[in-house]
């Protein structure tokens, strides 16, 4: 693996893409800073080793061109901040003032371009555009997890354009390691959590798994397609009624491999889509119409509970219920506790998917767990075993 530890930056411009892709309120501040920490480490390294550091990432889905909403310049505060020293930011990543800017860095500057997405040759892969961003570097570095699966200007193509002098930056270099460790050096038992809304955007991952891991646990909207699968009542909770067939297949394929599958036993069910709606608990697989199922319920807690306490290696990715109301969050929260008293003990858990990285973020307990991701669908396509391209350009 092609890493920065051993390189000589003295007097080069390292070129990094990083995910800067962070939440903003609606003044523009940063209300997550999480994936700018995640960048630091290699930021500091090389500013330590003598070089200087011109910073690109994207912000938003910007459908227009520049729109100010989606503007670099909002995380520039949270980044001093953070690097401890001033940061330059130029209002476009192509311009001659761009250029000029970057040409004649000095060691010890940290410039930000502006957002990539502003031009639709980004995600167009366009190699002009490409070749444009790497006239502002001396070395190429891709940080950025996060963006690794897509096949991006500033992800896939710009590294051809450094032939000898492209390399992982820290935080990709850690993910790497850490998601390695659950797919290829387990500790048995070995227990995934898999939770989200649909069984379609996970079927592929719990397929893999399948594979890879002894046990599944599954919560979150996706467990009453499963449910119903098996001929339970669940009311009018989220069901994908096309891939209740594939529900089968799958619990059948992990009992054809040993692996056990667990579903919650019991659920919060709510009158409505709300967090002030009239809750109660029951069976999950006795849903009466006009009720649906927002959470976990206390029995499956504890069992979820038992199975995580008896594992050695974990994986989370998706919520157990509608955590972002108050009144349905407990079996997302019960599961993130549950994570720290395994690491506590000696496990390897490992967090990633945005939704399941906000909540162990909410409740601060980041530092308490082995390892977060920053990466959502590309932790999951790399999982999946899927070549990703802004890694296979690194290597190749």
């Amino acid at each position: 693996m092609k890493t920065i530890q051993d390189i000589n930056f003295d007097n080069k411009r390292a070129l990094i893409r990083v995910d800067f892709n962070v939440p903003l309120n609606k003044d523009g501040e940063v209300t997550d800073n999480t994936r700018i920490k995640a960048a630091i480490p290699t930021i500091k390294l090389i500013l330590e080793k003598g070089g200087s550091v011109v910073l690109m990432s994207h912000l938003g889905r910007p459908k227009n061109g520049a729109e100010e909403k989606f503007s670099l310049k909002h995380v520039v505060k949270s980044l001093e901040s953070l690097i401890g020293t001033d940061v330059t930011f130029i209002d476009d990543c192509i311009s001659d003032k761009a250029f000029e800017i970057t040409k004649n860095l000095s060691s010890g500057k940290v410039v930000l371009l502006e957002n990539l997405r502003f031009y639709s040759e980004e995600k167009d892969g366009n190699p002009e555009f490409a070749k444009k961003l790497s006239q502002h570097g001396d070395i190429y570095i891709n940080d950025a997890f996060g963006t690794a699966h897509r096949e991006h200007a500033s992800t896939a193509i710009i590294a051809e354009f450094f032939p000898e002098n492209k390399y992982f930056g820290l935080l990709l270099e850690k993910e790497i390691k850490n998601i390695d460790a659950l797919l290829k050096s387990p500790q048995a038992p070995t227990t995934a959590i898999i939770g989200g809304a649909k069984v379609s955007s996970k079927i592929s991952i719990i397929e893999k798994l399948i594979d890879t891991v002894d046990q599944i646990i599954i919560g979150g909207g996706m467990a009453y397609t499963f449910v119903k699968a098996q001929g339970g009542q669940v009311g009018d909770s989220l069901v994908e009624d096309d891939y209740l067939q594939t529900a089968l297949e799958v619990l059948s394929l992990a009992k054809e491999k040993d692996v056990q599958i667990h579903l919650p036993i019991d659920t919060i069910v709510a009158d409505r889509f709300a967090n002030d709606a009239i809750a109660k608990s029951c069976e999950i697989s006795k849903i009466e119409e006009g009720w649906m199922g927002l959470d976990i319920g206390a029995e499956t807690i504890d069992r979820f509970n038992t199975v995580i306490q008896s594992s050695r290696t974990i994986l989370w990715n998706g919520p157990m219920g509608v955590f972002e109301m108050e009144n349905f969050k407990n079996g997302t929260v019960a599961v993130a506790n549950a994570l720290v008293n395994a690491t506590d003990a000696g496990a390897f858990t490992l967090i990633g998917g945005g939704d399941s990285v906000s909540a162990i973020n909410q409740l601060n307990l980041a530092e308490r767990v082995s390892y977060v991701s920053t990466g959502g669908g590309a932790m999951l396509e790399y999982l999946e075993g899927i070549e990703l391209p802004g890694i296979k350009a690194i290597l190749n």
